[in-house]
């Protein structure tokens, strides 16, 4: 027999022993230990299994935080982006043709993480609403440059479908929508 063996196959005599209390090889502490962890045919057992079971348990929840932070990094990118696309409208007021164009320019590079082809965008100049990218006028004085005139209200909506997946499958529940919407008064 060769020492692996002895070491890793235990003999009747050293597990009697280790059950007897007798450390063998009590001259080394080392391998008194891993000669007692080798006998003892229960040892690190309920350690295993619990690595096991809390591995399948902690990985969906891992997984599901992880998507809840992509989720919520994307309702904030949004929020913040709104946020920058209505103070340009308000700056803008009076000194362009489409405000709608320059709104969802400012929101689409406010927001890189986000895809902008599922960016859905509605605007109130005045009271007057508008949406999507452009409302083109054809001069300053009619259509939604009128509407953005100094001191009105300008408002800038944005909403971009949830992406809430785990493992591949999504959780949110059909029609589920981020929106953002900030109001700003025209300079």
């Amino acid at each position: 027999m060769n020492i692996v063996t002895e070491i890793l196959v235990p003999s009747r005599a050293r597990q009697k022993a280790a059950r007897a209390g007798s450390r063998p090889n009590a001259g080394n502490p080392v391998f008194a230990r891993l000669a007692q962890l080798l006998v003892s045919e229960e040892e690190g057992a309920s350690l295993v299994e619990f690595a096991i079971v809390s591995s399948m348990l902690l990985l969906p929840l891992i997984t599901f935080i992880m998507s809840f932070g992509s989720f919520m990094t994307n309702q904030m990118q949004l929020i913040n982006a709104v946020d920058v696309g209505a103070r340009t409208v308000s700056v803008n007021g009076g000194m362009t043709l489409d405000p709608c164009s320059i709104a969802s320019s400012a929101i689409i590079a406010a927001a890189p993480n986000i895809n902008s082809s599922q960016l859905t965008f509605s605007y109130s100049f005045n009271g007057a609403p508008y949406s999507g990218k452009t409302c083109a006028s054809t001069s300053l004085t009619t259509g939604s440059a009128a509407n953005l005139a100094g001191g009105t209200t300008a408002t800038v909506t944005a909403s971009y479908p949830c992406n809430l997946m785990i493992f591949g499958r999504t959780v949110t529940p059909s029609g589920c929508v981020i929106k953002a919407s900030t109001s700003e008064m025209v300079q």
